[in-house]
Parts: C-alpha cells; structure tokens; sequence
C-alpha cells in the first residue's frame, strides 16, 4: 500500500477525521508489528467495520485479498470478544481527506486554461492542509476577495475541475483575517500564469477563532496543537483588534478559546 503507515492508536484519535486510506495502512502495519493486546484487537476489529461501512463491502474485500496480512485481520474481526465495548465513532469520522498533491494537481490543470498572470492568495483549510497542518476534507480553495476573473469566467472548466478533484475556488472577504496579514503571506508555488501564495497560519488560525461554524472550531482544535500558544497569544492581542470590538464576533473568539484552552480569552 503506497500509503505511509501512522500508528493506529494515534490515527483513531485524530479529530475530526480519519482518512480511509490512511486506516487501513495503520491497521496492516499494527498487526505486522504483531502489536496485538485485547484493546488494539477491538480497534482493529472496529477500524475494519468503519472502512466496510464507508468504502462498501466489495472495496474491503478487494483490499484484504491484496494486503499480505488479510486472512489474519480477518481471524482478529472473528473475535472472540469480551464485551461489546469498542470504538463506533471511527464509523462517523471516517472520510477520504483532501491530500496537499490533490490541491497541487487541481491548481497545475487550472494553470494550464490561465493566459494571464493571476495571483491567488489562498486562506482557509486549504492554506492549512498546503502547509500540511490540517488533515481534513474540503470542497473549497478560499481565495482572498474575489476569484480573479480569468478563472472564474470559466464555468465549464470550474465545473468539470469540481467533478474530478471534489473542489471549487471560492472567496471570503479579507476584514476577516488579522491585520497585517498582507505582509505575512508565504510564496508557495508558481504553475505557468499562476502565481500562488498562502495565508499564514497563525492568520488562518485566528481568522477561525472568530467563526461561529463548528467545523471552523474543529479546524483550530485540530491545529492549535501544532502551533505556539505564547505566539498565538500575542498575534491576537496585536492583529484582532477590529475583530475583538466586533459584537457579532467577540462571543465566537470567547466561547472558541474557553473550549480549547479552558481559560478566558487573553485581555
């Protein structure tokens, strides 16, 4: 499997998703390691229900016959089992997440129809997931503003890209990023006319900290983590200014911060 194995406890707690691909490669390389206890049995047991429920039965058995140790994930699902206590929500947050390639390959096609330079600042999830912070699902490349016009007068083009990758160019309204965050955008690639730059993540972060949208919530628990509370501390008290005396957007950035680090938000 080309896929790079990750260990499977950690891949089962990953919030919100897990990728398909990704959980099967764990569940292949935790029996190859022989790393069998009761408990990674149930996940193990479970993890195969969750891919049976997502991927359709004759996808699963496809992938058991060609994995070198099919017949024995198979004995482990069996059982016996103590008790019925397991992991369902792997069932619920199973997904096939947007890879970075993925996003690279829909904006080089989408190069090939541009025959004028364009600039694209990109923010959002697929910032994070370009700068391999985020591992998650999107339908959407956000682009600071506006979609240039050459690409968004392409709507065959656009409608044919959404069909083949699952994604979309879409646009959100820079008063919803910190201030400064012109200047702390990072060159990422350029694909003939098309020269691409990302918002930063601190940026993304806390333009997220301010949302109402659970999976806005979602995506700042998932990479919060990764990121420097004492750097994101002060990028707040020195960019959100606006955005902290907003009505509409001060409760979100109160509640947000409550539940990802149990204290008030900083003065």
């Amino acid at each position: 499997m080309a896929v790079q194995a990750r260990e499977l406890w950690d891949l089962s707690r990953s919030i919100p998703h897990v990728d398909a691909s990704e959980l099967a490669a764990a569940v292949e390389a935790q029996v190859i390691r022989r790393d069998l206890d009761y408990r990674s049995r149930v996940l193990i047991r479970d993890s195969v229900n969750a891919l049976c429920q997502y991927w359709g039965e004759k996808k699963l058995v496809s992938w058991l016959g060609g994995c070198p140790v099919g017949s024995e994930i198979e004995r482990i699902c069996e059982g016996p089992w103590d008790d019925d206590r397991g992991f369902s929500s792997l069932g619920r947050r199973i997904v096939d997440v947007t890879k970075p390639e993925t996003i690279k390959q829909f904006l080089r096609e989408l190069s090939l129809s541009t025959k004028e330079p364009v600039r694209l600042e990109i923010g959002g999830s697929a910032a994070l997931i370009l700068q391999g912070q985020l591992s998650r699902k999107t339908e959407d490349v956000d682009v600071v503003d506006e979609v240039p016009a050459p690409i968004r007068m392409q709507h065959s083009l656009l409608d044919e890209l959404a069909t083949r990758y699952g994604l979309r160019p879409t646009h959100f309204q820079r008063h919803y990023l910190p201030s400064g965050w012109e200047g702390r955008l990072h060159y990422f690639d350029t694909y003939g006319q098309l020269r691409i730059y990302l918002v930063d993540s601190y940026d993304v972060l806390l333009s997220k900290l301010f949302s109402a949208r659970t999976k806005d919530l979602d995506d700042v628990r998932a990479v919060a983590p990764r990121l420097e509370k004492t750097i994101l501390t002060q990028k707040l008290r020195d960019t959100t200014q606006a955005m902290l005396s907003s009505s509409d957007l001060r409760p979100n950035a109160d509640r947000n911060w409550f539940i990802l680090f149990g204290e008030s938000l900083p003065a």
